[in-house]
């Protein structure tokens, strides 16, 4: 994994100066702090910096052809290198490393865009093209690795955070109120749209092609379900030999995932996706040593401790666990925010930063980790409560009607449902029934200018979702999608995933997210997935044949931290991001309302529904004005701002000098 930036010019022949560059990659120092490598050529320079996971000697990039006409500088990996290297090599291709970085170029030069449908691997990547003078950028199929653009002045940048951005001092940060209401209304930050104004994040499964000064996003994949009813089905006598046919797939998804020149560790919460990863590497290892992680907490979330422990000790991995206080939490929020680059809605966010700190502080760059698998096989609460409000329609149809108002009032009374649906041409993924009453929290604290900026906006514009597809779905394959579309890119990768974990210098890398488990998964029958209210119950059959009985069949338990009023003592800073000056300045939230709605919070029960809504959206709320102070020129709080690197604010010459150049 690495930190990859550059610039592009869209008008002429102007290149990007190498003292810019640079504090670009400062600015992403930390996804890549071994190495620091640059190239250039007229209009257009790059550079990476390098975390060496493989071929640390000679994997240094950006790297070419051996002709030297195509370029390349990459994020991430691609599992199936070794395939590709034979398929490229039979035809003649020469390569110089073993780093998987040097097989874009020869692949780019073989099959044009269609390079980006032959990988299989988690990888944001800028290919370049001397001959053509044509730029592409293009980004992992559900979006584990990030890239973000911008244009400024006929000038295109890119980089693996916007911090890179920001650090070339030529872009403005602004704040985008449609990007900081995706946190709101979904819970999630948009797959194209960010909280910064100008600036896009490049859509998962999609490149960008840059020439004759336009660009072009092109899709090259998306998630797709067969019509409802035509899914895969076996006989009863059959499934053993499905079962088996997905152990194999997990076997060979975690197996491409050990591709490293130093040991891999995992993350072990005791559940069920986790547990099953560390198993399948238990079986794949034999008796090597095996290192595991994982948090636990006296006071301040959900303690996982004693089933991550049974389970590394049923699996004979090494557990080094992680028990961070609620003041621990509270001071790590602000590294959370900058690493997320937005707003935030989970204190989690912090704890996973911990945990990724104490990965690398115990010399690994690369864990294994157990997301995506709820999202293929249905893992959430939400479908069972969609199932169960599908059986009230058949007793009358508007039960669920009535159901989804009362909770409505219960939660904000007074305030109207945002109906969501209606952006969805009626389609209601389940869901909705858990956005809607938190988004509900808008109309209590936005303020008026912020509520007119929002007028009519459609927040699922944003996610490029094929609707007239999603109508000839299985319902909860519309919830699946949309979870593939929003929560995973938006909220897990980015929140709690790369941002956090690359922060520290770690790798996370995703088995359930390998494309084969993916295309596996997509073709099945719901009946899987969520067999009555079993969710996961095919994946929880092939824990059974995997995992030793004691822990085959954990119940599933969302990873949660407190919430953030509950985390105590709480610093001055939050006061301060609260107070009537700080929230004049930003102009996001109304003063009276935010006064009026903190004290309801405070004497309401944590049960009640009107407390769990208001939780959620001050977490936000308080996040957002945080976000604003260090990335939108301070003065909300007493905390320091977000700044570039000024620590070398020259390029050393082994920077400027072309890499494998010919």
């Amino acid at each position: 994994m690495c930190g990859i930036v550059g610039g592009f010019d869209l008008r002429g022949h102007r290149t990007l100066d190498k003292k810019r560059l640079w504090q670009m990659a400062q600015g992403v120092r930390h996804r890549g702090p071994d190495d620091s490598f640059s190239w250039s050529d007229v209009g257009i320079a790059m550079a990476a910096q390098r975390l060496a996971i493989q071929d640390v000697a000679q994997g240094k990039q950006p790297l070419s052809d051996p002709s030297g006409r195509v370029w390349a500088s990459q994020n991430g990996e691609i599992f199936n290198a070794p395939a590709l290297r034979r398929e490229l090599s039979a035809s003649g291709t020469v390569f110089r490393s073993r780093c998987d970085t040097e097989v874009w170029p020869s692949l780019y030069l073989a099959k044009g865009t269609d390079c980006f449908s032959s990988v299989r691997g988690q990888f944001a990547v800028a290919l370049y093209d001397r001959a053509e003078r044509t730029l592409l950028l293009g980004r992992d199929r559900v979006g584990i690795c990030p890239l973000y653009y911008t244009v400024t002045d006929g000038l295109l940048l890119w980089s693996s955070e916007i911090k890179g951005l920001l650090a070339s001092g030529l872009v403005e940060a602004a704040p985008d109120r449609k990007g900081i209401d995706l946190v709101f209304s979904l819970f999630a930050a948009g797959t194209q749209r960010t909280a910064f104004a100008n600036i896009h994040a490049l859509r998962p499964g999609h490149f960008l092609r840059v020439a004759e000064g336009q660009l072009a996003l092109r899709r090259y994949w998306d998630l797709q379900f067969p019509d409802q009813g035509q899914e895969r089905t076996v006989s009863v006598q059959d499934e053993p030999l499905l079962q088996e046919e997905v152990a194999a797939t997990l076997h060979h998804a975690v197996d491409r995932r050990f591709a490293s020149d130093g040991p891999v560790a995992f993350y072990l919460s005791g559940g069920l996706d986790s547990t099953l990863i560390v198993g399948i590497a238990r079986r794949l290892l034999s008796d090597l040593p095996m290192t595991a992680f994982t948090v636990g907490f006296d006071d301040a979330g959900l303690d996982e401790r004693p089933r991550a422990a049974r389970s590394a000790s049923l699996l004979s991995a090494q557990l080094h666990t992680l028990v961070p206080s609620a003041s621990q939490l509270l001071s790590a929020l602000p590294l959370a925010v900058t690493a997320a680059e937005g707003p935030i809605m989970d204190t989690a966010n912090a704890c996973l930063l911990l945990l990724a700190k104490q990965v690398s502080a115990q010399g690994f760059k690369v864990v294994l980790t157990g997301e995506g698998a709820d999202e293929a096989m249905g893992g959430y609460v939400w479908h069972k409560s969609a199932k169960i409000l599908r059986a009230l329609s058949r007793l009358h149809p508007d039960a669920p009607s009535w159901l989804r108002q009362g909770v409505s009032f219960l939660a904000t009374p007074g305030v109207k449902s945002p109906h969501l649906d209606r952006h969805l041409h009626g389609l209601r993924p389940s869901q909705l029934d858990l956005y809607e009453p938190l988004s509900q929290a808008r109309s209590l604290l936005y303020s008026d200018a912020m509520m007119d900026t929002l007028r009519d906006h459609n927040p699922f514009a944003d996610l490029d979702l094929r609707i007239d597809a999603m109508k000839r779905w299985d319902p909860l394959h519309q919830a699946l999608y949309l979870e593939y579309k929003l929560m995973l890119p938006g909220h897990l990768l980015l929140g709690k995933g790369d941002r956090v974990a690359m922060h520290a210098g770690v790798e996370t890398r995703y088995p359930f997210l390998d494309e084969d488990f993916i295309d596996l998964a997509s073709t099945l029958s719901p009946s899987y997935k969520l067999r009555g209210f079993e969710d996961k119950w095919l994946l929880r059959r092939v824990a059974e044949t995997l995992l030793p009985k004691e822990i085959a069949r954990p119940p599933k338990q969302m990873f949660k931290a407190r919430a953030l009023c509950e985390l105590t003592p709480q610093p001055r800073w939050i006061a301060q991001l609260l107070s009537p000056p700080s929230l004049r300045q930003t102009g996001y939230f109304s003063v009276d309302s935010v006064r009026h709605e903190r004290a309801l919070q405070t004497l309401l029960p944590s049960t009640f529904p009107r407390r769990y809504v208001l939780d959620g959206a001050f977490t936000a709320l308080v996040m957002t004005q945080l976000w604003h102070h260090l990335f939108l020129g301070g003065g909300l709080c007493e905390l320091p701002v977000w700044q570039p690197d000024a620590s070398s604010s020259d390029p050393p010459p082994s920077f400027l000098g072309n890499q494998h150049a010919l």
